[in-house]
């Protein structure tokens, strides 16, 4: 809204209203904005969630240790990252953008699904929301976001191609003109654009048809499977909060070279023109995460629930499939994929266990952060564990910390495939 008033200024002169056209001017004031948002809401949320008695259900001293310190923490503190990334979003962006508006559709929807699954672990059963509904959700959301990609005349791409030789030098040609393109682009590969299209090649005329369907089906997938991964990372004190902010600044450094011409020529990236303005979006998001830890650092004063933590899985899958780097999203994304895997892990070996009769575990706890915190001699005597690492009980604080690290450590191999190919 800001970003037309001042324009319009602009046009009778007004000193300053040329600010607003610059990227890194409204993204930084959008950080700064919901930081102060977060802040300042935050806290009139936590007393207010405290005096409805809208708490988090404690977890079991089995599971963790911690728990007893808890007890009475206020839930749903999603709404928090919500409130504090919308605001300076409509505020400070432009409204007409597709990726703008996208991202906003995938905040308040994925919010709205963990919201009511808050809702019904807090008032109702502490199971919460049937899996298979949020499955839905999420498969929805991921089909409308794949099929506006293909659909809309606003999403569209500047292809790069191959460099070529000019006497000692290289030069890298691109498209003239924007097109819609099924292209996303293979990390530490030179030729590294993989065309969906020609994956389904086998299709004959009909595979650029074909090409688009296995995006639809891939965004969904990634948004699925990022918004969960999110989902289990979510276990302790800043934990979530922490390697999403990480991750999500990442990925608005990815979105700013994609949208600049020159960097993008320079890289040998795809230009997507329009692409900016998830620039605005995400430092708004990052402000308001930062903000957050200033409640959720342990001991934490409010958690995030499943309204955060969904919220944030899917506006990193949706930003990574805007900018055709979804398949980034296994090295960026490392904490989440890893928290997945442990599940599946854990799953699969206990089955195997129950099928002859023992009590089988890879891991001493699943998701993989839980497994940190089990004191010796906690598990039961019978329990079978193929990994049984580490030996002693960590501190909260310190495997969060580590988390966090590890995820640095990825988002820097990241943003190194932009040279490494």
């Amino acid at each position: 809204m800001l970003y037309y008033l001042f324009r319009y200024l602009g046009e009778f002169g007004i000193p300053g209203a040329h600010l607003w056209q610059y990227i890194s001017f409204r993204a930084l004031m959008a950080l700064v904005l919901s930081l102060i948002i977060s802040l300042w809401f935050g806290e009139y949320f936590i007393k207010w969630m405290k005096g409805i008695g809208a708490n988090e259900t404690p977890r079991d001293a089995s599971i963790d240790p911690y728990g007893v310190n808890k007890i009475g923490v206020p839930t749903m503190g999603g709404i928090i990252l919500i409130v504090a990334t919308i605001i300076p979003a409509l505020l400070l962006g432009r409204l007409r953008n597709i990726y703008m508006l996208l991202m906003l559709a995938s905040t308040i929807w994925l919010g709205l699904i963990g919201l009511s699954d808050d809702y019904i672990k807090m008032k109702k059963s502490k199971d919460g929301l049937r899996p298979v509904y949020k499955l839905v959700g999420q498969a929805i959301l991921g089909l409308c976001i794949g099929l506006t990609l293909w659909l809309s005349p606003d999403a569209v791409i500047r292809e790069n191609t191959q460099p070529q030789k000019v006497h000692t030098s290289e030069l890298t040609t691109r498209s003239e003109k924007a097109v819609k393109s099924t292209t996303t682009t293979i990390p530490f590969v030179k030729g590294n654009n993989l065309n969906y299209a020609e994956i389904m090649s086998f299709c004959g005329k009909y595979k650029t048809a074909a090409g688009w369907i296995l995006f639809v089906l891939v965004t969904t997938f990634v948004v699925m499977a990022v918004s969960n991964g999110c989902n289990l990372n979510d276990g302790m004190d800043g934990m979530c909060a922490g390697n999403s902010a990480i991750i999500i600044l990442t990925l608005g450094i990815l979105a700013y070279v994609s949208s600049h011409a020159e960097m993008a020529n320079y890289l040998n990236i795809m230009y997507i023109p329009g692409s900016e303005e998830l620039v605005v979006f995400l430092c708004a998001f990052v402000g308001s995460l930062i903000g957050f830890l200033w409640y959720n650092a342990y001991p934490a004063q409010v958690f995030m629930g499943d309204t955060g933590s969904l919220t944030i899985g899917g506006v990193i899958a949706v930003t990574a499939v805007i900018i055709h780097k979804e398949l980034l999203i296994p090295l960026l994304c490392f904490v989440f994929l890893m928290e997945s895997i442990s599940v599946i892990l854990q799953t699969r070996i206990a089955k195997m266990g129950n099928k002859r009769g023992e009590k089988w575990r890879f891991f001493k706890r699943a998701p993989i952060h839980d497994t940190f915190r089990v004191k010796p001699g906690q598990l039961p005597a019978d329990f079978k564990v193929l990994v049984n690492w580490p030996d002693g009980c960590w501190l909260e604080s310190k495997i969060t910390v580590r988390f966090w690290i590890i995820t640095i450590v990825m988002a820097a191999l990241t943003i190194v495939t932009l040279k490494t190919r």
